[in-house]
């Protein structure tokens, strides 16, 4: 039996959040509506949603050796995730995000990367037992390629489940895809990747295009308040995942607890489509509060909006979301 469900490789940014009516122009001085500080990066985020949905969770990352990095180790203590193979950077701050949130809830931020950076794959060879002990690596991109490559192989060798989140998007190493089982990219991700426009009329044209060119096992493409688009190659299955309709306030990490509901779904063993059904309902509940990693909901949280059914405004064509008995509490079969 695994000694961890869910094995997160990624970044800590501790997010600096303005919000403002609109974004300046260039050159232009803006007055703010608002800011607040909040602990985020795609690791750490990830990393808690995981465990919130119930999965025996570890991250694996680099911070500084500072106040916001201490914030991190106590934040994840708290939700349950194993922080033993986080290093502790004796030069380099922690990484911090600056996201600017417009009065929709849509966001755009600014990464500085600093000790997550540092990452190496010596760093990454010290951490082998956590990586290839867990059900599930879920990896991003705010990190150097390197790390990611050999967190990737190592996983992969192992028999590992391998999920790689393709953001920030930009030119993708194709050195990685030997090593990926599903990737998960939102439509603007998906868009840069194959150079096609991500709409509702070619999202499958895309999903099979990056399945074929990367010999993906699952490809899933998140559309934001369209749901999102499954490829499952293992169950001969494409389908349209519908997304549930709420009060949104902020979407920072919205993603991120998303895919870290996944990665806990799929450690359970529930199919690549089901994991989608309640990764929606964990992704649309983190819209509905401020923040990145605080903004995850719990299990119960997404059960019980994964059970009250979709918006009934979706087309009906679209399945039916799974039944929240699909997804036990407790650990999944060894």
């Amino acid at each position: 039996m695994s000694r961890y469900d869910v094995c997160v490789l990624g970044s800590f940014m501790k997010d600096l959040v303005a919000s403002a009516e609109r974004r300046p122009l260039p050159g232009e001085t803006l007055h703010g509506t608002g800011f607040a500080e909040f602990l985020g990066g795609k690791g750490v985020n990830q990393a808690i949603a995981a465990a919130r949905m119930g999965a025996r969770t570890a991250i694996v990352g680099t911070i500084g050796d500072d106040r916001y990095g201490e914030e991190f180790l106590e934040l994840l203590k708290t939700d349950g995730v194993d922080t033993g193979w986080v290093v502790r950077h004796p030069e380099l701050g922690t990484g911090v995000g600056l996201p600017l949130v417009l009065p929709d809830g849509s966001n755009s931020i600014i990464i500085v990367s600093r000790a997550n950076a540092a990452i190496t794959p010596d760093d990454i060879e010290a951490a082998g037992e956590v990586l290839t002990g867990s059900r599930v690596l879920s990896v991003q991109l705010e990190l150097p390629v390197e790390a990611s490559r050999a967190a990737l192989r190592l996983a992969s060798t192992a028999g590992v489940t391998t999920v790689l989140t393709p953001a920030p998007v930009g030119p993708v190493d194709p050195s990685l895809a030997e090593f990926v089982d599903i990737l998960v990219p939102n439509e603007v991700e998906a868009a840069a990747l194959t150079g096609l426009d991500c709409d509702d009329s070619q999202v499958a044209v895309i999903a099979r295009k990056l399945a074929d060119e990367w010999d993906l096992r699952g490809c899933v493409v998140t559309l934001g308040s369209r749901g999102a688009f499954v490829l499952d190659r293992s169950a001969e299955l494409e389908v349209r995942v519908p997304a549930y309709k709420v009060a949104t306030v902020d979407t920072v990490g919205a993603g991120d607890a998303f895919c870290g509901s996944l990665a806990a779904s799929l450690a359970e063993g529930a199919g690549l489509a089901d994991a989608v059904r309640l990764a929606n309902a964990a992704g649309a509940l983190s819209t509905t509060v401020d923040g990145a990693a605080a903004s995850a909901p719990d299990r119960a949280a997404a059960l019980a909006l994964l059970d009250a059914g979709v918006d009934a405004g979706v087309d009906a064509e679209v399945p039916e979301p799974a039944d929240a008995s699909r997804f036990p509490v407790g650990p999944p079969p060894s």
